[in-house]
Protein backbone atom coordinates (compact mmCIF):
# COMPACT_ATOMS: atom_id res chain seq x y z
CA UNK A 1 0.00 0.00 0.00
CA UNK A 2 1.48 3.43 -1.20
CA UNK A 3 1.96 6.23 2.14
CA UNK A 4 0.20 8.97 2.05
CA UNK A 5 0.25 12.15 4.26
CA UNK A 6 -1.29 11.81 7.35
CA UNK A 7 -4.26 14.97 7.05
CA UNK A 8 -5.10 13.31 3.96
CA UNK A 9 -8.47 11.64 4.30
CA UNK A 10 -9.36 8.42 2.65
CA UNK A 11 -11.52 9.33 0.14
CA UNK A 12 -8.82 10.95 -1.16
CA UNK A 13 -6.79 8.02 -1.50
CA UNK A 14 -6.13 6.09 -4.78
CA UNK A 15 -9.27 4.40 -5.34
CA UNK A 16 -7.56 0.74 -5.20
CA UNK A 17 -6.10 1.81 -1.77
CA UNK A 18 -9.84 2.80 0.00
CA UNK A 19 -10.69 -0.10 2.37
CA UNK A 20 -14.25 -0.17 1.03
CA UNK A 21 -13.41 -0.17 -2.25
CA UNK A 22 -10.84 -2.61 -1.75
CA UNK A 23 -13.08 -4.93 -0.50
CA UNK A 24 -15.25 -4.77 -3.25
CA UNK A 25 -12.57 -5.50 -5.91
CA UNK A 26 -10.59 -7.79 -4.11
CA UNK A 27 -12.22 -9.56 -1.18
CA UNK A 28 -12.18 -9.37 2.28
CA UNK A 29 -9.44 -11.62 2.72
CA UNK A 30 -7.05 -8.99 1.03
CA UNK A 31 -7.50 -6.19 3.71
CA UNK A 32 -5.18 -5.79 6.81
CA UNK A 33 -6.92 -6.03 10.71
CA UNK A 34 -6.42 -2.24 10.42
CA UNK A 35 -8.22 -1.82 7.08
CA UNK A 36 -11.35 -4.04 8.54
CA UNK A 37 -11.71 -1.53 11.53
CA UNK A 38 -11.63 1.33 9.44
CA UNK A 39 -14.78 -0.04 7.47
CA UNK A 40 -16.35 -0.51 10.87
CA UNK A 41 -15.22 3.19 12.43
CA UNK A 42 -16.31 4.29 9.17
CA UNK A 43 -15.10 7.73 9.41
CA UNK A 44 -11.44 8.84 10.95
CA UNK A 45 -10.97 12.50 12.34
CA UNK A 46 -9.49 16.07 10.88
CA UNK A 47 -6.15 14.55 11.65
CA UNK A 48 -6.04 10.81 10.95
CA UNK A 49 -7.87 8.15 8.59
CA UNK A 50 -10.05 5.56 9.59
CA UNK A 51 -7.41 3.42 9.31
CA UNK A 52 -5.07 5.05 11.26
CA UNK A 53 -7.58 4.92 14.30
CA UNK A 54 -7.50 1.45 13.62
CA UNK A 55 -3.67 0.88 13.67
CA UNK A 56 -4.21 2.65 16.88
CA UNK A 57 -6.57 0.30 18.24
CA UNK A 58 -4.51 -2.87 17.30
CA UNK A 59 -1.37 -1.06 18.88
CA UNK A 60 -3.51 -0.38 21.98
CA UNK A 61 -4.25 -4.07 22.08
CA UNK A 62 -0.82 -5.76 21.35
CA UNK A 63 -1.73 -6.23 17.87
CA UNK A 64 -3.71 -8.51 18.81
CA UNK A 65 -8.04 -9.03 18.12
CA UNK A 66 -8.61 -11.36 20.67
CA UNK A 67 -7.10 -8.29 23.16
CA UNK A 68 -9.14 -6.08 21.42
CA UNK A 69 -12.58 -8.15 21.74
CA UNK A 70 -11.85 -8.05 25.72
CA UNK A 71 -11.71 -3.74 25.93
CA UNK A 72 -15.24 -2.73 26.80
CA UNK A 73 -16.61 0.52 25.13
CA UNK A 74 -14.81 2.43 27.94
CA UNK A 75 -11.93 0.94 27.06
CA UNK A 76 -12.20 1.59 23.67
CA UNK A 77 -13.12 5.47 23.96
CA UNK A 78 -9.56 5.90 25.82
CA UNK A 79 -7.85 6.05 21.96
CA UNK A 80 -8.32 9.66 20.78
CA UNK A 81 -10.80 9.54 17.54
CA UNK A 82 -12.88 7.00 18.88
CA UNK A 83 -16.59 8.31 21.01
CA UNK A 84 -19.50 6.11 22.23
CA UNK A 85 -20.74 5.74 18.41
CA UNK A 86 -17.49 4.05 16.77
CA UNK A 87 -16.59 2.26 20.07
CA UNK A 88 -19.93 0.74 20.12
CA UNK A 89 -19.87 -0.43 16.40
CA UNK A 90 -16.51 -2.13 17.61
CA UNK A 91 -17.93 -4.23 19.77
CA UNK A 92 -20.65 -5.20 17.78
CA UNK A 93 -18.58 -6.42 15.01
CA UNK A 94 -16.49 -8.36 17.50
CA UNK A 95 -19.36 -9.69 19.26
CA UNK A 96 -20.94 -11.32 15.55
CA UNK A 97 -17.92 -12.94 15.24
CA UNK A 98 -17.87 -14.38 17.99
CA UNK A 99 -21.55 -15.64 17.42
CA UNK A 100 -20.80 -16.99 13.88
CA UNK A 101 -17.91 -19.04 14.61
CA UNK A 102 -19.93 -20.19 17.69
CA UNK A 103 -23.50 -21.27 16.07
CA UNK A 104 -21.66 -23.96 13.78
CA UNK A 105 -20.41 -26.16 16.91
CA UNK A 106 -24.08 -25.70 18.14
CA UNK A 107 -25.69 -29.06 17.44
CA UNK A 108 -24.30 -32.99 16.03
CA UNK A 109 -21.05 -32.00 18.07
CA UNK A 110 -18.99 -35.07 18.55
CA UNK A 111 -16.49 -35.27 20.95
CA UNK A 112 -13.70 -37.53 20.71
CA UNK A 113 -10.77 -36.15 22.74
CA UNK A 114 -9.72 -32.68 24.90
CA UNK A 115 -9.55 -30.23 21.83
CA UNK A 116 -13.20 -31.06 20.77
CA UNK A 117 -14.33 -30.50 23.87
CA UNK A 118 -12.07 -27.30 23.81
CA UNK A 119 -13.78 -26.01 20.77
CA UNK A 120 -16.94 -26.09 21.56
CA UNK A 121 -16.84 -23.41 24.37
CA UNK A 122 -13.65 -21.62 23.16
CA UNK A 123 -15.05 -18.66 22.04
CA UNK A 124 -17.63 -18.17 25.03
CA UNK A 125 -15.08 -18.33 28.09
CA UNK A 126 -12.05 -17.13 25.88
CA UNK A 127 -12.56 -13.06 26.31
CA UNK A 128 -14.36 -12.82 29.62
CA UNK A 129 -12.86 -10.35 32.24
CA UNK A 130 -14.43 -12.90 34.65
CA UNK A 131 -14.85 -16.47 35.39
CA UNK A 132 -17.43 -18.46 34.20
CA UNK A 133 -18.64 -21.94 35.10
CA UNK A 134 -20.50 -24.32 32.35
CA UNK A 135 -21.28 -28.16 31.95
CA UNK A 136 -22.01 -29.77 28.39
CA UNK A 137 -24.22 -32.57 28.48
CA UNK A 138 -23.45 -35.56 26.29
CA UNK A 139 -25.65 -38.87 25.09
CA UNK A 140 -24.06 -42.47 25.48
CA UNK A 141 -22.51 -41.82 22.18
CA UNK A 142 -20.91 -38.77 22.96
CA UNK A 143 -22.51 -35.67 21.40
CA UNK A 144 -23.27 -33.00 23.08
CA UNK A 145 -26.93 -32.22 23.70
CA UNK A 146 -26.92 -29.51 25.64
CA UNK A 147 -24.62 -26.67 27.54
CA UNK A 148 -25.65 -24.73 30.71
CA UNK A 149 -24.39 -21.64 32.51
CA UNK A 150 -23.59 -23.05 36.07
CA UNK A 151 -22.23 -20.00 37.84
CA UNK A 152 -20.40 -16.29 36.79
CA UNK A 153 -18.40 -14.78 39.95
CA UNK A 154 -15.71 -12.47 39.69
CA UNK A 155 -11.71 -12.22 38.30
CA UNK A 156 -10.54 -14.86 40.89
CA UNK A 157 -13.56 -17.35 41.44
CA UNK A 158 -16.95 -18.54 41.09
CA UNK A 159 -18.63 -21.22 42.70
CA UNK A 160 -20.14 -24.57 41.09
CA UNK A 161 -22.90 -26.00 42.99
CA UNK A 162 -23.02 -30.13 42.60
CA UNK A 163 -26.42 -30.04 43.11
CA UNK A 164 -27.69 -27.31 40.01
CA UNK A 165 -24.90 -29.23 37.85
CA UNK A 166 -26.41 -33.11 38.68
CA UNK A 167 -30.19 -31.22 37.90
CA UNK A 168 -28.87 -30.22 34.47
CA UNK A 169 -27.50 -33.55 34.06
CA UNK A 170 -30.47 -35.78 35.30
CA UNK A 171 -33.20 -33.76 33.37
CA UNK A 172 -31.61 -33.72 30.36
CA UNK A 173 -31.02 -37.77 31.24
CA UNK A 174 -27.37 -37.28 30.11
CA UNK A 175 -24.85 -40.12 30.28
CA UNK A 176 -21.54 -37.35 30.43
CA UNK A 177 -20.80 -34.46 31.61
CA UNK A 178 -18.22 -31.83 30.64
CA UNK A 179 -16.71 -29.28 33.19
CA UNK A 180 -15.30 -26.08 31.71
CA UNK A 181 -14.59 -22.89 33.71
CA UNK A 182 -12.10 -20.12 32.40
CA UNK A 183 -9.07 -18.20 33.96
CA UNK A 184 -9.06 -14.61 32.86
CA UNK A 185 -5.68 -14.03 34.51
CA UNK A 186 -4.19 -16.11 31.59
CA UNK A 187 -2.78 -19.06 34.09
CA UNK A 188 -4.21 -22.07 33.27
CA UNK A 189 -2.92 -24.21 36.43
CA UNK A 190 -5.81 -25.78 38.56
CA UNK A 191 -6.45 -24.28 41.91
CA UNK A 192 -6.16 -26.75 44.79
CA UNK A 193 -10.20 -26.35 44.66
CA UNK A 194 -10.69 -26.57 40.96
CA UNK A 195 -8.75 -29.97 41.91
CA UNK A 196 -10.75 -31.02 45.02
CA UNK A 197 -14.45 -29.63 42.95
CA UNK A 198 -13.42 -31.89 40.13
CA UNK A 199 -12.76 -34.63 42.57
CA UNK A 200 -16.17 -34.29 44.31
CA UNK A 201 -18.00 -34.15 41.24
CA UNK A 202 -16.53 -36.77 39.71
CA UNK A 203 -17.25 -39.38 42.87
CA UNK A 204 -20.62 -38.36 42.81
CA UNK A 205 -21.43 -38.55 39.14
CA UNK A 206 -20.09 -42.46 39.53
CA UNK A 207 -23.20 -42.65 42.05
CA UNK A 208 -25.97 -41.69 39.72
CA UNK A 209 -24.07 -43.15 36.98
CA UNK A 210 -23.20 -40.20 35.29
CA UNK A 211 -19.69 -39.94 33.69
CA UNK A 212 -17.41 -37.11 34.43
CA UNK A 213 -15.43 -36.78 30.96
CA UNK A 214 -13.35 -34.16 31.57
CA UNK A 215 -12.92 -30.54 33.43
CA UNK A 216 -10.85 -28.18 30.51
CA UNK A 217 -9.46 -25.06 32.40
CA UNK A 218 -9.53 -22.55 29.21
CA UNK A 219 -7.12 -18.99 29.12
CA UNK A 220 -5.90 -17.09 26.71
CA UNK A 221 -6.59 -19.38 23.55
CA UNK A 222 -5.35 -22.70 25.06
CA UNK A 223 -6.92 -24.83 27.39
CA UNK A 224 -5.50 -27.46 30.39
CA UNK A 225 -7.30 -30.56 30.49
CA UNK A 226 -7.73 -32.89 33.92
CA UNK A 227 -8.24 -36.24 31.54
CA UNK A 228 -5.15 -35.57 29.66
CA UNK A 229 -2.96 -34.40 32.66
CA UNK A 230 -4.36 -37.89 34.59
CA UNK A 231 -6.03 -35.90 37.14
CA UNK A 232 -9.57 -37.62 36.28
Amino acid sequence: MKTYPETLTIKAWAEADRPREKLLHRGQKSLTDAELLAIIIGSGTTKETAVELGKKLLSSSKQSLEELSRKTIHDLCKTRGIGPAKAISIVAALELGRRRKEAPLKKNVKVGMSRDAFHYMELALTDLDHEEFWIALLNRNNYIIDKKLISRGGVTGTVADPKIIFKHALQQLACGVILYHNHPSGNLEPSESDVKLTHKLKRAGDSLDINIIDHLIIASGTYFSFRDEGLL
